[in-house]
């Protein structure tokens, strides 16, 4: 089974978020990838899952065990793992990519999804949730570039 990364900064909101409604999608759909999720600074944020995101994802029906039990800071085992390595906000991600994991960064696909500073949960969740639900289609399709 082939894994997608989605990276944020705590994961603690948007990569959880992502990485549940991508699981819950592609069981649904049958389509043979898994998502995890990490943080590249989880000391940011306390707790286990952001409240928002874990009402957005009741809200969809979503079981919480679609996502890991708490934050996880990246590790380049993490990288190695993955087929498919999306970060949620380039602005945000890419000169830690740049900072921490160098050989990484040109190899991640960096979306522009801005975090609780710059948007409402009702503006970025959404937003997540068409990206990741496009990339679940076009797995179920035979694309894996997504």
């Amino acid at each position: 089974m082939k894994e997608i990364l989605f990276i944020c900064s705590g994961n603690y909101y948007r990569s959880r978020f992502a990485e549940a409604v991508f699981n819950h999608a592609a069981a649904a759909r049958g389509v043979p990838w898994r998502a995890f999720s990490r943080g590249l600074a989880i000391h940011l944020v306390e707790g286990d899952l952001s409240p928002w995101a874990e009402h957005a994802l009741r809200e969809r029906g979503i079981d919480l065990a679609m996502t890991g039990p708490t934050r996880v800071t990246l590790a380049e085992a993490d990288l190695l793992r993955a087929s498919k390595i999306i970060a949620l906000k380039e602005a945000e991600h890419r000169p830690l990519m740049r900072r921490f994991f160098p050989a990484w960064e040109s190899r991640v696909e960096y979306w522009p999804v801005h975090d609780l500073d710059c948007a409402t949960p009702a503006e970025a969740l959404p937003e997540i949730e068409m990206k990741v639900l496009a990339y679940v289609e076009a797995f179920a399709a035979g694309s894996t570039n997504g």
